[in-house]
């Protein structure tokens, strides 16, 4: 039993990471371009013109840059009204009956020093309609030090049924994880992924997680996490406010195991070395 034993052990690293390699449906690096390197559904980052969608390119909101986490980096040098994009569809994988994934990416900053005044989202993903469904990273507007959140937000009636402001409902009442303190710095680079489990799924159990390089900062659970978006609708939107430096963003198309967001965390050379 022992050589096998030892067999197993050996191979079971390849084995997970062919496991994240085959759930892989996005992945930008940002070292030449700011469109994606790999996808299963468009490449083109976009932003938004009036009702049209046009390739996005750098400017003085967002810039490419050296010195990423891998290789060139995307750099937001202040808080711009330019939001590169990118759709969804095949890459998100969203759908009204049973939605789960993973987005991966690593940021840089110093969020008291560089962000400036108000909410701060690095990532969304967002649909036809704010009040069907939103989900976000985002920095708390007004604490010192500043929050760290993911949120889930599903229908408008689900999580606001009083249409009070998002800043007045008390925080254990948001659909979200909250984080004080993380251990974000314009020195060093840090690992940010997030899961979705189950969304619009009523036979399931519906959630999602955080991770900060690799280690797991708290899930959302016991919401009712239906949303109403048009699936051709989807998008994950970067930027919203942010001012800092962002690398290698990915999506895959499951809730990765904590096991699996920990070795992502680990990849020497990110996650082009999965394709």
């Amino acid at each position: 039993m022992k050589p096998l034993v030892i067999l197993f052990c050996l191979a079971s690293p390849i084995l997970a990471q062919d496991a994240l390699k085959s759930s892989l449906t996005f992945h930008a690096s940002f070292d030449s371009s700011l469109n994606a390197d790999f996808s299963k559904g468009d490449k083109t980052c976009v932003i938004t013109k009036g009702k049209e969608l046009v390739p996005c390119v750098p400017n003085d909101d967002v810039k490419l840059t050296s010195g990423g986490k891998f290789g060139g980096c995307v750099h937001f040098p202040k808080k711009g009204v330019t939001r590169p994009q990118f759709s969804g569809v095949n890459v998100l994988g969203y759908n009204d009956k049973s939605w789960s994934a993973t987005v991966s990416t690593w940021l840089k900053l110093t969020p008291d020093e560089d962000l400036e005044p108000g909410y701060c989202d690095p990532v969304q993903i967002v649909g036809d309609d704010g009040k069907k469904g939103f989900i976000f990273l985002e920095w708390s507007k007004d604490e010192t030090p500043r929050f760290f959140r993911y949120a889930i937000r599903p229908l408008f009636e689900i999580w606001n049924p009083t249409n009070v402001q998002w800043a007045d409902i008390p925080f254990e009442k948001r659909p979200m994880v909250q984080v004080a303190n993380a251990p974000f710095t314009r020195e060093t680079w840090t690992h940010v992924a997030f899961t979705l489990s189950n969304v619009n799924n009523q036979a399931a159990k519906p959630g999602g997680s955080l991770f900060i390089n690799g280690k797991l900062q708290g899930r959302i659970e016991n919401w009712d996490l239906r949303f109403g978006w048009a699936p051709a609708s989807v998008a994950l939107v970067l930027g919203a406010s942010y001012v800092g430096h962002q690398d290698d963003l990915a999506v895959f198309d499951r809730a990765l195991t904590d096991a699996e967001v920990a070795q992502l965390f680990k990849l020497e050379g990110g996650v082009s070395s999965l394709r």
